[in-house]
């Protein structure tokens, strides 16, 4: 895996999330056909560019597109 994939990944990940839903790990996994390291690299590129939100409730870890406001 280089940051090529990671990146493509990180797309793949991103048009899946885009309907605003709330997904959990699991979902998001069998739906994007990731591996659980292909996806954690890919959650991590997103969250680096500020595009998700994660969120642990009890065990089970959310993930949802983040809206980014920016006025200037």
């Amino acid at each position: 895996m280089n940051k090529s994939d990671i990146g493509l990944n990180a797309g793949k990940v991103w048009r899946l999330l885009s309907n605003y839903a709330k997904w959990d790990y699991g979902t998001l996994k069998r739906k994007s056909g990731l591996k659980d390291k292909e996806l954690g690299a890919a959650l991590g590129w997103l969250a680096c560019e500020d595009k998700i939100v994660l969120h642990q409730e009890n065990e089970e870890l959310y993930i949802f597109l983040g809206v980014n406001v920016y006025i200037g």
